[in-house]
């Protein structure tokens, strides 16, 4: 069984907003990290996942049950951290936690304890004195502490600094490896690289990829520069393949896809003083995915 699966699932705002026809599935104790600007369908995606909104079609479950209809039983298997925080006011986070905790019904002190010690969490503070960071950490808390066996975070480390950031990946760590699954969503490539497995990659509300990290890193795409001893031979450079082409003088930057052979071919009986090759970066490929077709040229 896939912790999480969805056939055609669609929320359809107009304009093209929402999130259309996904198809996914996120095996069980695996990482997995769902990549997109914000309003790519990110957020929505995952609303439909929590059964906060309802589709306009299609169907999605989680470890088999019906997003929809088992909204209330799933959310006692699932540690969520949204998007956009909520407003606690006065409280303190200690009363925010014993709150919560009331409701779930399965959140040990220890645990809470142990979270709230890792991420340098006071929760004896008001909630309205924290800041934007510290309410972070108080979400990443309560989504971590009842040990669910299905996280799924919405930009989770939005607020927080590089240390802090460090104990968030060594928290999914130790989710993950008690078998937890854990579904992020995230716009910044350093999280994926440090912790998924797999990333699926949406674009204007449509999947546009997924696959394994180490897979996608070099999915035949190379990142080529090229230098000429004259300018006319480099504003004269066209292969199939190539593309995000940038032209400098004598010098042809891209990143091509597929076998070099036609490359090669190209640029037989030019003279070429250097060429580089090298597999992109995760961001340049994430980047790749959001080029429009017509600059792709």
């Amino acid at each position: 069984m896939n912790a999480i699966e969805t056939k055609g699932l669609t929320k359809d705002y107009g304009n093209g907003h929402g999130i259309f026809d996904l198809d996914l599935a996120v095996n069980e104790g695996e990482v997995f990290g769902y990549l997109g600007p914000n309003g790519a369908g990110k957020t929505t995606t995952i609303k439909l996942l929590m059964g906060m909104i309802h589709a306009t079609r299609g169907a999605g479950t989680v470890f088999g049950l019906d997003v929809d209809r088992d909204a209330v039983r799933l959310k006692k298997r699932i540690g969520y951290v949204p998007g956009e925080l909520p407003q606690w006011g006065g409280w303190r986070g200690e009363e925010i936690v014993a709150y919560v905790s009331g409701i779930r019904g399965d959140v040990s002190g220890d645990e809470v304890e142990r979270v709230a010690r890792r991420l340098d969490l006071d929760l004896s503070r008001k909630y309205r004195e924290y800041s934007h960071g510290n309410k972070q950490k108080l979400a990443l808390l309560l989504a971590f502490a009842p040990r669910p066996a299905l996280l799924i975070l919405d930009e989770p480390t939005s607020g927080l600094d590089p240390l802090h950031q460090q104990e968030f990946y060594g928290l999914v760590r130790d989710a993950r490896a008690g078998g937890a699954t854990i579904f992020i969503s995230s716009h910044v490539l350093s999280e994926v690289e440090h912790i998924c497995d797999r990333v699926g990659i949406v674009r204007e509300g449509h999947l546009a990829t997924v696959g394994p990290l180490a897979q996608l890193a070099g999915i035949r795409t190379h990142r080529v520069v090229i230098e000429f001893a004259d300018a006319v031979a480099a504003q004269m450079l066209r292969v199939p393949g190539l593309e995000q082409v940038s032209v400098d003088g004598q010098r042809v930057t891209g990143m091509y896809r597929g076998d070099f052979a036609p490359l090669i071919a190209a640029l037989a009986g030019k003279s070429v003083l250097t060429l580089d090759s090298r597999e992109p970066t995760l961001e340049e490929i994430f980047l790749s995915y959001y080029q429009e077709p017509a600059a792709r040229q």
